[in-house]
Formats: C-alpha cells, sequence, structure tokens
C-alpha cells in the first residue's frame, strides 16, 4: 500500500515538476537572452566608450600640443619681453646721453656767445687800431717816398740821372752776388765818351754836358730798365747786363752809336766788355772790361 501511495505520489507530481523545470529553462532562457542583450548593450557602450577614450585621448593630445605651442609662445613672448627691457634700457641710456649733449650744447652755446661778444668787442677795438695803423703806414710811405726820392738823389748823378761811382760799385756787388747763386751769366760794359775833352776845349763845358746827357740817354734807351748804367768817371760809364753772354751784350751795344748819331749833339763811344767767370771779384771784372776797352781804343786810333 505504501508502495503504491508513493508511486502514485510521484506520478502525481511529475507533471508539475516537469512544468516547473520548462519554466526555469525558460526563464534561464530569458535570463540568457537578457544577459546577451546586456553583453551586446555593454559592447556597445565599451565600444562608445572606447571611441570616448579615443576621442579624449586625441582631445588630451591636442590639447598637449597646444600646451607645447603655448610654451613655446609664452617663451617668445618672454623673450620678446626681456628683448624690450633692453630696447627700453638703451632707450633710457641714449635719452640720459641726449640729456647729457643737449647740457653740454647749452654750455658751448653760452660759450659761444660769451666768445663772440669778445670778438665783437676785439674787433671793434682791431677796427680803431687798423685805422690807426693804416694812419702810421700813410705818414710811413709818405716818409719812404721822401727817403726814397732823397736816397735817389744822394745815390744818382744829377746831370745824367745814372749811378754815381759809389752807390754805383755797391749796386754791382749786389748784381754779381745775384748772378753767381743763380749761376746767370752777367757782362760787364765800360764805355767811354769819345773826344769829350776836345768838346770842353773847343765849345766849352756846357756843351760837353749836353753830350754826357746824350749818351747816357742812349745807354738807357738800347739797355733794358733793369740794367745797372754808373757814371764810374768824368767820361766813363759802367754797365752791368745780367742774363745776357758776351754775343748777345755785344749786339746790344753796338746799337749805341746808331742812337747817338740820331741825337741833338754828335758823339761817339768806345765799349770794352768783360764776362763774368767763376770766384771773379767786381775789381776782376772792372781791370778786364778796362783792358778790353784800351785795346779797342788802340784799335780804333790806328784804324
Amino acid at each position: 500500500m505504501a508502495e503504491q501511495a508513493e508511486g502514485e505520489s510521484g506520478a502525481a507530481a511529475s507533471p508539475v515538476s516537469h512544468r516547473g523545470a520548462t519554466l526555469a529553462r525558460r526563464y534561464a532562457a530569458e535570463d540568457r537572452r537578457r544577459a546577451f542583450e546586456d553583453r551586446g548593450a555593454g559592447a556597445g557602450e565599451r565600444a562608445e566608450a572606447n571611441a570616448d577614450r579615443d576621442l579624449a585621448q586625441a582631445d588630451r593630445g591636442a590639447g598637449a600640443r597646444e600646451r607645447e605651442e603655448a610654451e613655446r609662445d609664452r617663451g617668445s613672448a618672454l623673450a620678446d619681453r626681456g628683448a624690450g627691457a633692453d630696447e627700453r634700457a638703451e632707450a633710457e641710456r641714449d635719452r640720459d646721453t641726449a640729456t647729457a649733449d643737449r647740457d653740454a650744447g647749452a654750455g658751448q652755446r653760452a660759450d659761444a656767445e660769451r666768445d663772440r661778444d669778445t670778438a665783437l668787442a676785439d674787433r671793434d677795438a682791431g677796427a680803431g687800431e687798423r685805422v690807426s695803423a693804416e694812419q702810421d703806414r700813410d705818414t710811413a710811405l709818405a716818409d719812404r717816398g721822401v727817403s726814397a726820392t732823397d736816397r735817389e738823389s744822394s745815390s744818382h748823378d744829377a746831370l745824367t740821372g745814372t749811378y754815381l761811382r759809389g752807390p754805383g760799385l755797391v749796386e754791382l756787388e749786389r748784381e754779381l752776388g745775384r748772378a753767381a747763386r743763380s749761376q746767370q751769366s752777367l757782362v760787364l760794359a765800360f764805355v767811354d765818351v769819345d773826344g769829350l775833352k776836345a768838346v770842353n776845349d773847343a765849345r766849352g763845358h756846357a756843351a760837353g754836358d749836353r753830350t754826357l746827357v746824350v749818351v747816357a740817354g742812349a745807354l738807357r734807351g738800347v739797355l733794358r730798365s733793369h740794367d745797372l748804367v754808373v757814371r764810374y768817371g768824368g767820361d766813363e760809364f759802367v754797365c752791368a747786363l745780367a742774363g745776357l753772354d758776351l754775343t748777345a751784350a755785344q749786339q746790344r751795344l753796338a746799337l749805341v752809336d746808331a742812337a747817338l748819331e740820331e741825337g741833338p749833339e754828335t758823339a761817339s763811344v768806345t765799349v770794352g766788355l768783360a764776362e763774368l767767370r767763376v770766384g771773379e771779384t767786381s775789381g776782376d771784372l772792372l781791370a778786364r772790361a778796362d783792358a778790353e776797352l784800351y785795346l779797342r781804343r788802340q784799335r780804333r786810333r790806328r784804324g
């Protein structure tokens, strides 16, 4: 009876257990489905999360680059600011220098003003001194003119206007010195008026004086203005011709006779020439010219 009851009881419980198992499997399948769905949703979320993470990393990388660029920009800004500080410092120094220069310039202008005032005062004083100097110079020139006239009167022959013997020989020494220093040729002419004693004896001393004046005029007319003409004796003249050699001097003095032929008084001259030698004195030169004059006079008398 008990086995029957147990069998009946197990037979009766079997459908319920089966249905419970079925429900359990259904629930389990539902749970698995949900789990799959949840897992799929989780995979999508993870994908989204990964995408968000990638975006975040990309944003973080971009931010890092931006920060790096910002750092560089800040470094550049700091460098520019440093350069600007240097420029400002230089500008300050330049301004200080300009101020110092301006102060110095003001001092220089003040000095210049004082110098100008001093110069104006000096100029006024100088103008007065120049006026006095002009007056003194005019007086000196007048005095010198008188003195020159006096010297000329005392050194020149009143009759012929040529140098007297003493002053003339002094001038001859100067001519010889200039010729020696410049190594320039110089010819001395000893000129004798022919027959002056006979003119004095026959026609009087006034006629003789006129003859001397004519001869002196002929010499000055033939010779150059700077040639020296000296009345050496009563009827003799000495002439110094600088810069001419013996031939040129002979040609020039040959014209004296032609000039005398056209004069108001009949007259002629005899000329002795000597060219200056190295180391020769005025006495040596005069002696040689006088000797040449004597030879020419002798030849004329014989001729």
